[in-house]
């Protein structure tokens, strides 16, 4: 019965089953097949790690909103573009009220006087966290992973580039 549904269905069981730009979630832990701390080494093993010229630096396959950050072989950060979003929905372009709503203790990170860099809040649970970059109105930017590396992006000016 199943073979006969996807076979009407007109859904290849090898196609994936989610419209290429719909949302994806990441959480802190990762994502579904890159979790944080996994190796540059075994991530390029799976396949899952690619270089592409048009790129400003190594994507994830499968992701190409996302940009892995490794430091000493492991990966550390995500950084995010639309339609990743995390698990409360707070994707780029969610305004900065929500965000405050779904993360009530998140720090909230000035710009550097004189920049042209964004502001953040930063959202941590743990060793982990969210850092949002925003424009005063709305997100423009999320990062993904480990505290203390989000924090030094933000503070170093960092970015996947």
């Amino acid at each position: 019965m199943t073979a006969a549904s996807v076979a009407g269905s007109g859904v290849h069981p090898q196609w994936p089953s989610r419209p290429v730009d719909a949302v994806e979630v990441v959480s802190l832990d990762g994502l579904r097949n890159a979790e944080f701390g996994t190796t540059e080494q075994d991530l390029t093993r799976r396949g899952l790690l690619r270089t592409d010229e048009e790129a400003c630096g190594p994507t994830l396959a499968g992701h190409g909103s996302v940009n892995p950050i490794f430091v000493d072989d492991r990966l550390v950060l995500l950084w995010l573009d639309d339609p990743m979003t995390t698990p409360e929905g707070i994707g780029a372009g969610t305004p900065i009220g929500e965000v405050r709503a779904a993360y009530p203790g998140a720090a909230a990170l000035p710009a550097p006087p004189g920049s042209h860099r964004f502001a953040g809040l930063l959202a941590r649970d743990g060793d982990r966290a969210y850092l949002f970059l925003h424009d005063g109105v709305t997100v423009r930017k999320i990062i993904a992973g480990y505290a203390d590396w989000a924090r030094r992006l933000f503070d170093e000016g960092y970015g996947p580039c």
